[in-house]
């Protein structure tokens, strides 16, 4: 009997991980994706909130700014980029200018350090692209942003190295409550009839959470899936802000904002609509266009023909209206981390710590690795200083072979994408982990490139290769001989 299964590789799983890997305990990741960050945590805004949000007295409001003020140290220990930018929440009128001196009060109560409220002088002189009309803006500067499937990747790289298995394609379909050698336990199924005994159970399963506390608890919850779309813009635009621009927020969620990511790219959305489908992912041209007028009135230059990419994502908003963080009442040993909408991103790392206590302490202790792994650092060719990149060709020539020009992205790092601790397994996943595909042309000239390292190191024909879930194939097969 292992000691904790943790279902759900996104985010929110993968910091719980990261926190027992720290102690001898046998632990396992289970994902139904076929590979790790597939969920909420690969379309998001990418932002670390600063925490004045969240009602005062809320797991939100504790875990965002706790998790706030754990990330930038986290990101130097897993070798994760990480910018502190600040943001801003603009006011446009007397009734927005209420409402941010609202949010400036509740931000105190809850402890966020570094807030103020500017007036429209101040705001113009830092953001000069912002609309001219604007009256004034609460400031948080403890506000950054992250690479997030990246971080989580790295969180999930960083367990495996101290012993944690990760298994995808392991959709868990039940958890029957078990009795193995005197110990209370689960034993989970998996849709292809593998199962494991464990002895705690970490439900971390996004949108799906719901289902899994179903299969284990009385005691039910429902999670709807919320959708929400964005634009990406060349990097050419990276300079319109440098901070995050939110407006004031409404009962759907902290409305649109225009950000320039951790990368240098302007991301703007998202929208807020609550949707059936728990795994649609899809864009509207009516989302697009509201998208669009919401954010041209806090940055009315903004080029949507510098549009690279428009994307959506899927929140999970429970109906507590809050987060399910903790054993549940009837079920002793089984961990909901449930009702991950926004700030979820920003909290994991306080909720994984939490939790990875909560279960150790279910467990009557556990001990603490002596000299666990902490770092694993990568090679960002494109980063490096110029002496550094000879010497490294030097050793490497693969480093010297550029496959993705947008990103300046190289052989021998997409090589250690697919060979690292939880590797690469599809074109989408070597994008994830290295960026070939995330710039202008959006993989059209590196995907077939990529396509053509993975199947080599992967020791499978091309056309077993997938863009990125089961099923999505990118090559039918061979021509025949002479051709079409």
């Amino acid at each position: 009997m292992i000691d904790v299964a943790v279902i759900g590789a996104g985010i929110s799983g993968a910091a719980v991980a990261y926190q027992l890997a720290k102690y001898k305990l046998n632990v396992v990741v289970l994902d139904k994706e076929h590979d790790v960050a597939c969920g909420t945590t690969k379309a998001n805004s990418a932002i670390i909130h600063a925490g004045f949000d969240a009602p005062p007295g809320s797991l939100m409001a504790r875990y965002n700014v706790q998790g706030n003020a754990m990330y930038e140290s986290l990101c130097h220990e897993i070798d994760a980029p990480y910018r502190r930018t600040g943001s801003y929440v603009l006011a446009f009128d007397d009734e927005d200018m209420s409402h941010i001196r609202t949010l400036y009060e509740r931000g105190l109560q809850n402890g966020v350090p570094g807030l103020a409220i500017l007036d429209r002088e101040t705001v113009l002189a830092r953001e000069p692209r912002v609309n001219p009309d604007v009256l004034g803006a609460l400031y948080a500067e403890t506000a950054a942003v992250v690479d997030p499937w990246f971080t989580c990747i790295k969180l999930l790289e960083n367990a495996a190295e101290n012993d944690v298995a990760i298994l995808t394609d392991a959709k868990v379909t039940e958890i029957q409550k078990i009795i193995t050698g005197g110990r209370h336990g689960f034993k989970v199924t998996l849709a292809d009839g593998r199962f494991l005994e464990t002895k705690t159970v970490v439900n971390a399963a996004g949108v799906y959470a719901d289902a899994v506390n179903g299969m284990a608890s009385a005691v039910n919850f429902t999670v709807t899936p919320r959708i929400g779309e964005y634009f990406i813009l060349d990097k050419k635009d990276g300079e319109l802000v440098s901070a995050t621009i939110f407006q004031c927020p409404t009962p759907l969620g902290k409305g649109v904002l225009v950000a320039r990511t951790v990368h240098g790219n302007i991301l703007v959305g998202p929208t807020a609509l609550d949707v059936g489908d728990k795994d649609y992912t899809g864009n509207t041209s009516k989302g697009l266009d509201e998208v669009k007028k919401q954010s041209l009135r806090s940055v009315p230059g903004i080029n949507f023909r510098d549009s690279i990419k428009t994307f959506s994502g899927i929140r999970a908003e429970a109906d507590t209206g809050d987060f399910i963080i903790g054993e549940a009442p009837d079920v002793p040993g089984f961990f909901n981390v449930a009702g991950m909408k926004s700030p979820g991103l920003t909290a994991a790392p306080a909720v994984g710590l939490a939790v990875a206590e909560m279960v150790i302490e279910h467990l009557g202790g556990a001990t603490r690795k002596e000299n666990p792994v902490r770092n694993t650092p990568r090679i960002s060719f494109a980063e490096l200083p110029d002496e550094k990149k000879r010497d490294l060709i030097k050793k490497n020539g693969k480093y010297g072979r550029v496959i993705c020009r947008c990103e300046t992205i190289t052989e021998g790092e997409i090589i250690d994408a697919i060979r690292r601790k939880v590797g690469a397994k599809t074109v989408d996943g070597v994008k994830r982990r290295c960026r070939p595909g995330s710039g202008r042309c959006q993989g059209g000239f590196c995907g077939p490139r990529v396509l053509e390292i993975l199947a080599r190191e992967l020791g499978r024909k091309p056309d077993q290769i997938l863009l990125d879930k089961k099923g999505s194939w990118i090559l039918s097969g061979e021509l025949d001989e002479g051709g079409m």
